[in-house]
């Protein structure tokens, strides 16, 4: 079902391109040379790319930069969902042998060493963070989606050298007090 699925959305990918070229040859005035078209950037494309696989909207958007940023929180998450896995199942192991009586089983530097209580609070702590980092992780792979349709928004955002914001200091003078006030001052010039 995931390969059937995947292999429709990587196939309207392959053939969107195509689709808008028609679209857009259609409704082009003919007076207009193509030399003068600018190539559509979309953001839709960049939001599908990027959720079969993280980055690649990145990359489609030209911002390669953000790549090893992104694989490095993904790299981040797995390393903490392992490890949170680990103990979170030798806990468990450990207090099940505990609760049973076993004494000299799998577990038993474990089950020598802490109480039933100590061990089921220490499964549930490692449950949680269990929890915790796949709903980060998940949450990270949004965030990747979101950066991806943003930038692919703004890639052909003109900035203009008359666009421009400062910040400085400011000095205000007192009208009702006797005390002189300062802050910063934001200008913004477009």
């Amino acid at each position: 079902m995931r390969f059937q699925i995947l292999a429709v959305v990587l196939l309207w990918l392959a053939v969107l391109p195509f689709k808008t070229a028609i679209a857009q040859t259609d409704s082009i005035p003919r007076e207009i040379p193509d030399s003068t078209l600018e190539k559509q950037h979309s953001p839709t494309k960049a939001s599908i790319m990027s959720a079969c696989l993280p980055g690649l909207g990145q990359i489609y958007n030209h911002k390669v930069w953000k790549v090893p940023i992104i694989y490095a929180g993904f790299g981040v998450m797995a390393y903490l969902i392992v490890f949170n896995t680990n103990y979170y199942l030798d806990y468990r192991c450990a207090y099940i042998e505990s609760v049973n009586g076993d004494k000299n089983g799998n577990y038993a530097y474990l089950v020598n060493r802490y109480s039933t209580t100590e061990l089921a609070s220490a499964r549930e702590y490692y449950r949680r963070n269990l929890e915790i980092t796949c709903l980060v992780s998940a949450i990270w792979y949004l965030l990747n989606i979101l950066d991806a349709t943003v930038d692919a928004h703004l890639y052909s955002f003109n900035i203009n050298k008359t666009l421009s914001m400062k910040i400085g200091p400011s000095v205000e003078v007192p009208v009702a007090s006797r005390e002189m006030g300062g802050g910063i001052k934001l200008s913004l010039h477009f």
